[in-house]
C-alpha cells in the first residue's frame, strides 16, 4: 500500500520513551511550581518596597480634609516647578502671579514606589525662585511640599516631575 510506517496503537513515541502518569505529573506539578515562584517573589519585592501610608488613619484625615482644601484653594497659591538631574526650583505664585514668600517652606522628593530614595529638600531664596541642590537620577520622582502662609494656612501639594537622562 504506503510506504509509511505507522505505530501500532498503544505503541511508544518516536523518542522510544513513553508518555507516563508520572511524566505527566512532573510537568504539570513542574508549571504549578514557576507560577508559585513568580507570585512569591513579585508579593515580597510588593512588600518590601511599599513606602508606607500617606496618613495614620484616613477617617480622622477625611474630618477635616474639605475644609483645608476650602482655605488652601482660597489663598490661590499656584506652583512652577522645574527639575533637573541636580537640582529643582520652584516658584509659589498668587492668582495675579504676585510672588510668594510663605511663613515656611518644607519638601521632600523620592519615588512613588519606594521610600529608600526619599529625602529632605533644603531650598534657598534665589533669583525670584526656591532652589534646592538635589542630585536625582533620571526618572520619575515626586514631590511633597507644604508651606505655611502668614495666616498660618497650610498649603500643600504633590507634584510629578520628571527628570531626563
Amino acid at each position: 500500500m504506503t510506504d509509511f510506517d505507522v505505530p501500532a496503537a498503544g505503541s511508544a513515541p518516536a523518542s522510544g520513551r513513553p508518555l507516563t502518569g508520572r511524566k505527566v505529573l512532573a510537568i504539570v506539578m513542574s508549571f504549578f511550581a514557576v507560577i508559585i515562584a513568580v507570585n512569591l517573589t513579585l508579593a515580597v519585592q510588593a512588600v518590601r518596597t511599599f513606602p508606607g501610608l500617606e496618613v495614620a488613619n484616613s477617617y480622622v484625615a477625611s474630618q477635616s480634609f474639605d475644609a483645608e482644601r476650602a482655605a488652601q484653594a482660597r489663598l490661590g497659591w499656584k506652583l512652577a516647578v522645574t527639575a533637573s538631574a541636580d537640582r529643582i526650583m520652584i516658584g509659589i505664585f498668587t492668582a495675579d502671579g504676585s510672588f510668594v514668600r510663605p511663613a515656611s517652606l518644607a519638601a521632600s522628593v523620592g519615588r512613588a514606589t519606594e521610600a529608600s530614595d526619599d529625602r529632605e529638600l533644603a531650598f534657598v531664596l534665589q533669583d525670584g525662585a526656591y532652589v534646592a541642590p538635589v542630585s536625582l537620577a533620571p526618572g520619575k520622582w515626586v514631590m511633597w511640599l507644604k508651606a505655611t502662609a502668614a495666616d498660618g494656612t497650610l498649603f500643600g501639594q504633590r507634584v510629578t516631575l520628571h527628570v531626563k537622562g
